[in-house]
């Protein structure tokens, strides 16, 4: 038995229709979960992969 966090409650993932999906592109990797209940979606959680590191000069600009 798994359960999962919904808009409704913790609930056995039996009960539960469950889509993945993702993307992936130069930049990242992205993938993710939902749940539904008929129509209603009651839960989606999503994971990022970055392929490029994100340096401290995209944060803060040029220095000096």
């Amino acid at each position: 038995m798994s359960l999962v966090m919904t808009t409704h409650g913790l609930m056995d993932e039996s009960q539960l229709r469950r889509v993945d999906g993702g993307h992936d592109n130069e930049n990242e990797t992205i993938s993710w979960v939902e749940y539904y209940i008929g129509d209603e979606m009651v839960h989606r959680s999503a994971h990022v992969v970055l392929k490029k590191g994100i340096g401290m000069e995209n944060i803060f600009g040029p220095q000096g």
